[in-house]
């Protein structure tokens, strides 16, 4: 994998544009053919108005060399169009090649980290990195420790409330605290491939089986209620998080940057709206009415930043 060519990791992630109110797109969390997946980096590099990009694979080391080969290419279309590029370490490394993957990533010098598993903090001490949301950082205390480690962005767990979120950007001192904003909330990570077995196939001959469920597979409870999503070895939530209406909220609490997890909805459009949110053309309100229309039938939900459960919306964010 070839490193950015011009990204000083100190100055793009915990200077410029970071003072205001940013947008990142997270990596790419489920299986999509190799030209889906460059075809959608090559419009966000183009089109999209978010600051940092998330490029690597998190939850399945077996489908990154579909599109390995075109992972330069996408970061210098990227940076080209202004984006700071952030490479995501994989999630759960279970085998010595996982393992040797992640310390391949932390010696690429010049290039912006983003630990998704703790294995990779130790390696990445002492250099500025980004803490991704699958790492629990969830009180003052952890996020000083990261902090003195080295990193400069730390995107929190989605599933936690306001009144943390609130006390954790208030008690960052280097790094900036981000939280994510949109995307199937990510629940878990296992050793066993959900997607294999129910087809009938073992994790080591999955034939890929993920590609048929580009957003995730639904799964129901045995009475039929609708209940979570999986993809691959990663459980989701069912419902869509969505935070475009709770943007104010978050912003008073001295939240200054939002992730935003890719969909095969329009992108480029979601971050538009949120965009239009964050600098005031748009109410909150109209930003939901946007984002239903680009998603239609699908249920968005806010309930953990509001304490209730998370497949739960609140339609009042609590000022």
């Amino acid at each position: 994998m070839m490193a950015p060519s011009d990204t000083s990791p100190g100055r793009t992630l915990a200077g410029g544009t970071l003072a205001g109110r940013t947008l990142t797109l997270g990596p790419l969390l489920f299986n999509w053919s190799p030209e889906q997946w460059r075809d959608y980096h090559h419009r966000i590099a183009d089109e999209a108005l978010v600051e940092r990009v998330c490029v690597g694979e998190v939850v399945c080391s077996k489908r990154l060399p579909f599109y390995e080969d075109d992972i330069p290419g996408v970061i210098e279309r990227l940076q080209r169009g202004g984006k700071t590029v952030v490479l995501s370490s994989l999630a759960l490394p279970t085998t010595a090649r996982e393992r040797g993957m992640i310390r391949d990533l932390v010696a690429m010098p010049g290039v912006v980290v983003e630990a998704n598993d703790v294995s990779a903090c130790g390696p990445l001490a002492g250099r500025p990195h980004a803490i991704g949301p699958l790492i629990n950082v969830y009180n003052e205390g952890t996020l000083a420790f990261m902090e003195k480690q080295g990193a400069v962005l730390v995107c929190l767990p989605p599933e936690l409330p306001l009144a943390a979120v609130g006390a954790l950007a208030g008690a960052a001192r280097t790094a900036v605290v981000e939280t994510w904003a949109f995307g199937r909330a990510p629940l878990a990570i296992s050793a066993r491939c959900y997607h294999a077995r129910v087809h009938g196939l073992a994790k080591d001959s999955c034939q890929f089986i993920c590609n048929q469920d580009p957003d995730g597979l639904a799964v129901d409870t045995l009475e039929g209620k609708e209940f979570l999503s999986v993809n691959g070895v990663q459980t989701l939530s069912r419902t869509v998080v969505n935070h475009v209406a709770d943007l104010g909220t978050l912003t008073a609490r001295g939240v200054r940057a939002f992730r935003l997890s890719p969909h095969t909805c329009d992108m480029v459009a979601v971050a538009q709206v949120f965009r239009d949110v964050l600098d005031g053309a748009i109410t909150g309100a109209e930003g939901e009415a946007r984002i239903a229309a680009l998603m239609p039938g699908v249920i968005f939900a806010n309930g953990f930043l509001h304490g209730r459960p998370g497949h739960q919306r609140v339609a009042a964010a609590a000022g």
